[in-house]
């Protein structure tokens, strides 16, 4: 009957049965320690000592004529143990229910003293604890003694605060280890949402009460569309940047006889930059699956490379770093991100100046310009595909906007960063900031 109920009890009813449970149990042991403490238990000590002064009073005094007892009771007393003595039998007076283990002990170190019809009451209670009783001699006379300060209210009061706080706390932690428990589930989404978040594909197992079990396959459903979507678009780029690329090829050879030269060139522009748009979306879009795996670069020689080679295509670039520097990374990727940052920074600003240096085990590759720069409001915006700030720069530009977010989604990929910034004698700075390791 149980397993049949359990798959349908929700986290909300186990939730409340965790804390029905514990209010529960909290409530019973407070009051049993209450009920506990209420009885007023001394030490054993003190109960030893009372049984003795009253076993010691009740033997004197028995076997002393009557007339001695009053002056005999006086030298019994002390401050903290007081006797009298009575000629006649005194009214036997209930005896409080809580004092009854207090009883208890006393004649268990005296037997004789419970054939002597001893009474115990508690005298100005929450006060001063004053313990008095009575009991009776053989004569039919009765001995009342008071005994001072047996119970000490205000270290009852400590006690029973300091009990009752011990299963507060075991409850909390016991509670706090169920609700943890019942909640672990939710924990390992979070480390898979994170995980799916840097391009790993995770299905979780389908664990836990029936809100979080439901959750769980939602998020399986939910990133295997996702995954699936990612899959087909990248198809669809892929196949449309083939078809597309290759009636380009055709078109680039037919210019060639076209005997105008101002026309050839404007249609090979066209054709060109038609091009650059579609390698850029294609890089852009494909990036989640790119299969390009990191390995051993020298990524000072790369820098160098992509300087020459603009250099020989007559654009001012020029080169400032270490001959050689091997790290490990994805070389095509990084290779296009800093090509996408050289050629804006000579597109924008007519020339590159490419530095590469080594921080706290951090390498940054740096591409500076003595352009317009970037307005600080839009720093953060030019970050984002397809925005471009032709205002701002030259307004004979092409592309699509999407140099600066490949070298940033590069970047990313490889643990480290993109970060803009104007230089203070003008310009745009743009570094590539990786670790080293």
């Amino acid at each position: 009957m149980t397993d049949a109920i359990r798959p349908s009890l929700g986290l909300v009813g186990r939730i409340f049965l965790i804390l029905l449970l514990a209010i529960t149990l909290e409530f019973t042991v407070s009051t049993f320690l209450h009920e506990r403490a209420g009885q007023l238990r001394v030490e054993e000590d003190e109960a030893h000592r009372v049984a003795e002064h009253l076993a010691a009073a009740s033997r004197l005094l028995n076997a002393s004529p009557r007339s001695d007892r009053p002056e005999l009771a006086a030298r019994l007393s002390s401050e903290t143990f007081i006797v009298e003595w009575h000629p006649n039998s005194l009214p036997l007076m209930p005896m409080a229910a809580p004092l009854n283990e207090m009883r208890t002990q006393i004649i268990g170190w005296e037997p004789a003293l419970g054939h002597e019809n001893l009474r115990l009451h508690l005298k100005e209670p929450g006060r001063n604890g004053k313990v008095t009783g009575q009991l009776s001699l053989a004569d039919g006379s009765s001995l009342e003694f008071r005994a001072m300060q047996l119970v000490d209210p205000s270290r009852l009061r400590i006690n029973r605060f300091l009990l009752a706080l011990v299963p507060a706390i075991a409850l909390i932690l016991i509670g706090g280890l169920l609700l943890r428990r019942v909640l672990s589930p939710m924990r390992m989404l979070t480390r898979a949402a994170v995980r799916i978040g840097e391009g790993d594909a995770v299905v979780l197992p389908e664990v836990g009460v029936s809100e979080i079990r439901r959750v769980i396959a939602a998020f399986n459903e939910m990133q295997a569309r996702i995954h699936q979507l990612i899959t087909d678009r990248t198809e669809a780029l892929a196949s449309v940047g083939h078809d597309l690329r290759t009636p380009l090829s055709r078109l680039q050879l037919r210019t060639e006889a076209i005997d105008d030269p101002f026309l050839r060139h404007s249609i090979q522009k066209d054709v060109g930059e038609m091009e650059a748009m579609v390698a850029s979306l294609l890089a852009f879009y494909g990036g989640d699956s790119d299969p390009e795996k990191p390995v051993q670069t020298d990524i000072a020689v790369m820098a160098a490379t992509i300087v020459d080679d603009a250099s020989d295509m007559g654009d001012l670039a020029t080169y400032d770093g270490p001959d050689h520097l091997e790290i490990v990374v994805r070389p095509l990727a990084l290779k296009r991100a800093l090509s996408n940052l050289v050629e804006n920074a000579i597109k924008y600003a007519g020339g590159a100046e490419v530095t590469l240096r080594t921080e706290n085990d951090r390498v940054i590759l740096c591409v500076e310009d003595d352009g317009p720069g970037i307005p600080e409001e839009e720093l953060e915006h030019v970050l984002q595909p397809f925005v471009r700030l032709d205002l701002a720069r030259s307004r004979d530009t092409h592309g699509l906007g999407l140099g600066i977010p490949i070298a940033r989604r590069v970047a990313q990929k490889e643990g480290g960063m993109l970060r803009l910034s104007n230089r203070t004698t003008g310009g745009l700075r743009a570094e590539i900031d990786i670790p080293l390791g």
